[in-house]
């Protein structure tokens, strides 16, 4: 991935397809246009994943909730969104190994009839799985039981119900999905903002003019098809195509707060089936944390980041509360984190709770913008698939068929479990540092192994208590396009939403080796810093209520 080269092509090329939103149903795209031959680029606003799809809760599933939705509510839509997800689940764990595992979660019962209320559910959601998946079927467990999965678990708990879904890492899942596209031709770039779109006498879209956000420099990319892949934010570039479009997104705000690993005690997750207000929650171990989320409440501000207050804060922690024994508190707190749902609507009295998280490909043959509208993390690649099938059916005549289902991602198809072994006889590195680094990587670990012989301050830890090495901001820098301090510390390792603290120690060197690596001027290293500590001491402030 080199920026600068594709800058480049972006000011002097034209494409057959530009897909703007680097996210996981954009980069998707970009991948399945460019294995079809298509002449493809890639761009997003801020950095790839930036926005929801860094923000889920890392979950590869069909949707519990969205099956008891169906049966309870007599909404049969939601059951074929479940049926989607549980049908795409293998795939999504098979192309990324390195970044993807297997998760068995326990939903805690406080009597039989629950239990086997939730038994019952449960198989029936593992049925809708692919023939070709391999995870473990669902069962009830015992109280022992229950107990020795989740050792922080509440003694009032009767049983537990058992089952898996997959977890990923969404933002390096994300991003490894827009390097493959770039290995396969696709002139990818971040930090790339939309300002409006040129047509022709017809109305019909020409070229987009957009804006280097770390340059201010003004960047001119003819496309043949434009299409818009900007989740919550669609109807921006909707309107900016075709001013008379109806409005379409519904965002809704989802959050998650991080707990210490110790609220669970297990590698085992937590599935909170029913709160106050007809939710599902998770406890999910995650890296070395416990990621509780989500919520479910209606956003309009979208010029605004979504993040964790202190209200949502205490609500999560309510509904933890029942289900283990430890009192938890806000101040045990460690960061949090907001994302926004694209769910498509066109009734503004529906509730966001409520609404489909189904996807829908619009045409709008004014200004022929394409947009992929709604969907979820774990459909992407279908999402991609039926907005590339359209454009190759109606737009682009391409009889190429969607190969993207066997397209194995950058880091994932000589990735072993035991890699981890070799980065350890190379480096002499504690065996955590190793098994992190082999998962963060992959089977490209040997290009950061010659990172780390550079120089041997590379190899040493950037903050204490993490596995994260200084090293990895070079690399970042060099083959993930990491740019500034966020897209390091938030999106190419998890940094961020993970431990404030930790972040804000780690930021003046994150800034220093990503300004060396990048050529920045040396005042540059300092305010780059001193901007991403502020950002950070604001979401600590809207969450904990803490003066700072």
């Amino acid at each position: 991935m080199n920026r600068d080269q594709d800058l480049a092509r972006l000011r002097t090329e034209e494409f057959d397809v530009l897909v703007i939103g680097g996210g996981a149903s954009g980069a998707g795209c970009a991948l399945d246009s460019v294995l079809r031959g298509y002449k493809t680029a890639l761009i997003d606003k801020t950095d790839f994943a930036a926005e929801t799809s860094s923000r889920s809760t890392k979950l590869i599933h069909g949707g519990v909730r969205y099956l008891e939705q169906a049966f309870t509510k007599l909404d049969f839509g939601q059951l074929a969104q479940v049926k989607h997800g549980l049908q795409e689940r293998h795939t999504v764990l098979r192309n990324a190994p390195h970044l993807t595992k297997a998760q068995a979660l326990i939903t805690p019962v406080f009597s039989w009839f629950e239990g086997m209320y939730y038994t019952i559910g449960l198989k029936l959601y593992g049925a809708f799985a692919s023939s070709k998946d391999n995870l473990p079927g669902s069962r009830w467990l015992s109280k022992k039981e229950a107990e020795e999965a989740i050792p922080g678990l509440s003694p009032k708990v009767h049983s537990a119900v058992l089952y898996y879904d997959g977890q990923l890492d969404d933002a390096r899942y994300c991003l490894a999905i827009a390097q493959t596209a770039a290995e396969q031709g696709a002139a990818v770039v971040n930090h790339l903002e939309i300002l409006d779109f040129e047509k022709n006498s017809d109305g019909q879209l020409t070229a987009a003019r957009g804006r280097d956000t770390l340059t201010g420099e003004e960047v001119r990319i003819k496309a043949k098809v434009f299409l818009n892949c900007t989740g919550p934010f669609a109807d921006y570039l909707r309107q900016k195509a075709n001013a008379d479009l109806p409005k379409r997104l519904r965002p809704s705000k989802g959050v998650h707060a991080i707990l210490p690993e110790d609220i669970l005690g297990g590698d085992d997750a937590l599935l909170i089936p029913a709160t106050k207000d007809g939710r599902v929650v998770f406890a999910i171990p995650f890296y070395g944390k416990t990621m509780l989320g989500t919520t479910d409440d209606a956003y309009d501000t979208l010029d605004r980041e979504p993040v964790l207050d202190d209200k949502e804060v205490d609500y999560l922690l309510e509904t933890l509360a029942r289900y283990v024994k430890k009192t938890v508190q806000a101040r045990d707190v460690t960061a949090g984190f907001g994302g926004l749902r694209p769910l498509v609507s066109g009734d503004p009295e529906k509730g966001t709770a409520s609404l489909l998280r189904d996807h829908q490909v619009e045409h709008d043959k004014a200004s022929n913008l394409v947009s992929l509208l709604g969907g979820k993390w774990t459909t992407y690649r279908v999402m991609a698939q039926d907005a590339m099938d359209y454009i190759a059916q109606q737009l682009l005549p391409n009889d190429q068929a969607c190969t993207t289902e066997r397209q194995y991602l950058v880091g994932g198809e000589h990735f072993r479990v035991d890699n981890w072994q070799k980065i350890q006889t190379a480096t002499q590195l504690p065996e955590a540092t190793c098994r992190y680094l082999s998962r963060q990587y992959g089977d490209r670990y040997e290009t950061l192994l010659t990172i780390l012989q550079e120089n041997a301050g590379y190899a040493e830890p950037l903050v204490a208590g993490f596995p994260y090495l200084k090293g990895e901001v070079i690399f970042a820098a060099r083959h993930e396009m990491a740019c500034t301090v966020r897209d390091f510390l938030a999106r190419r390792i998890r940094l961020e939403i993970l431990d404030w603290d930790a972040a804000q120690r780690a930021a003046g060197e994150v800034a220093r080796l990503l300004g060396n690596e990048l050529g920045w001027p040396e005042q540059a290293h300092v305010s780059a810093a001193e901007d991403y500590i502020d950002l950070l001491y604001q979401f600590r402030e809207e969450a904990l209520s803490v003066s700072v």
